[in-house]
């Protein structure tokens, strides 16, 4: 498929990180000034499960994996500059993932150089490195299966020879560019970056080839870029922890107080709703040698998005944030959900709510039904979720010879809340009608 408008020539990216590149820094870098930025290496293996859900609460696209988590939550404003970077060994799982994210992404990139155990040892990552032909089968199913641009990242081959051999290889599968972290495999960030081998790929394709693995040896301030650039002889250039330290380092105007980047990731975080752990990890890898501080024994101890605002002196902000999206939460149920049941043919639609907290944790809803059922010696009841709205489940529950179908509020115990007010609803009926 044609690779369209997307440019990988003379742009700095920033680099796919693990538990790093989730939305909050991704829109931060953007807002510094990265012209691309890749999402955290996501296994397709966890990818292929999930389903794509429109968040009108958040204004973003979530993809949420059978245990209601998010694993990959992007938005319009980085769309034709976010890049999806899976993990994968399988060439028709990789295009299925692939076509599930292609509208709502630039570029589908596979990952060929983390060397973490997660990763190769289900022949992902570095692992591929030595499987040239299955990174051929790969990267030929997806440039011919979808239709947005197909990247790669690897590491450098212990000889120059090998290394560029192999990346001709690629070039040869139609890729519209590929990323070069300058390291071997048994290398770490402590190794120096090798840039001859970089230079040597550059000027063996006419691909844009992509320098990686600069932030520690030559790397720190904007002005490094086009220095790491030249040294490289490199297209563009990909910055991995220098931005995960201080994201304004693609800022051109020089970089900002950390302070004011870890406020300006903080309040993002909080917008988007991202995972507490995940905003204490991020922040945490900008405190650095800070983290023993004051303040980074207050991050380090917060469990929740609303403590970690506190520590920063934005609870004012979050609570903002959090009665803005409560009310439009509220606004967008209220359109999309019944006031009071409905009847259509042999199923029950109707509304509900449901606080966990509200309810012993001993002995839940669901729990209670199944004992009541087996005690009056009934059929057990049936859960098929049939259709995601919103932020709603559409549950359909067969119990009772009859057919109900409840929208349901929370994405966690979606079973244990329709069964309470099903609970109720029959039992009622059961003693009105004895």
């Amino acid at each position: 498929m044609a690779a369209g408008r997307l440019s990988f020539r003379n742009i700095t990216a920033l680099a796919p990180m693990v538990r790093v590149g989730t939305l909050p820094m991704r829109l931060l870098a953007l807002d510094y000034g990265a012209d691309l930025v890749y999402c955290e290496e996501l296994i397709d293996l966890k990818m292929v499960q999930c389903q794509r859900v429109v968040n009108e609460v958040l204004e973003t696209v979530d993809f949420i994996a059978p245990d209601d988590r998010v694993m990959f939550r992007t938005c319009m404003r980085e769309k034709d500059r976010v890049v999806f970077q899976m993990g994968t060994a399988d060439p028709d799982r990789a295009l299925a993932v692939a076509r599930l994210v292609e509208k709502d992404v630039a570029a589908i990139d596979v990952n060929m150089g983390c060397p973490k155990e997660y990763s190769t040892k289900g022949g992902m990552g570095v692992a591929l490195l030595s499987d040239p032909d299955k990174i051929e089968a790969i990267l030929k199913k997806l440039v011919t299966g979808v239709s947005i641009p197909v990247t790669c990242k690897i590491r450098i081959l212990p000889s120059v020879e090998e290394t560029v051999s192999l990346v001709q290889r690629i070039e040869k599968t139609g890729i519209a560019a590929i990323a070069v972290h300058g390291r071997f495999k048994e290398e770490r960030p402590r190794h120096p970056v090798h840039c001859d081998y970089i230079q040597a790929v550059a000027g063996a394709v006419s691909i844009p080839v992509i320098a990686n693995g600069g932030s520690l040896d030559l790397v720190r301030t904007h002005a490094d870029v086009e220095e790491f650039r030249k040294a490289t002889s490199a297209s563009s250039v990909m910055l991995a922890r220098a931005a995960m330290w201080n994201a304004s380092v693609f800022r051109s105007q020089g970089l900002l107080p950390v302070e004011t980047v870890m406020e300006e990731y903080l309040r993002y975080a909080v917008q988007y709703d991202n995972h507490a752990f995940n905003t204490k990890y991020c922040l945490c890898q900008m405190l650095r040698d800070k983290v023993e501080s004051p303040l980074g024994k207050q991050v380090q101890a917060a469990q929740t998005n609303a403590e970690i605002s506190e520590a920063y002196g934005l609870q004012e902000f979050y609570q903002q944030t959090q009665d803005r999206l409560q009310t439009k939460r509220d606004t967008l149920q209220r359109s999309s959900q019944p006031s009071c049941p409905v009847m259509d043919g042999d199923i029950i639609t109707m509304a509900i709510k449901f606080e966990r907290r509200e309810y012993p944790p001993q002995i839940t809803p669901k729990m209670f039904l199944l004992e009541w059922s087996r005690r009056e010696k009934l059929e057990q009841p049936r859960y098929k979720t049939v259709c995601k709205i919103l932020l709603c489940f559409y549950l359909r529950i067969s119990f009772l010879f009859s057919l109900y179908l409840l929208p349901v509020d929370t994405w966690s115990n979606h079973e244990t809340c329709t069964v309470f007010w099903f609970l109720l609803i029959n039992l009622f009926f059961l003693t009105f009608n004895n």
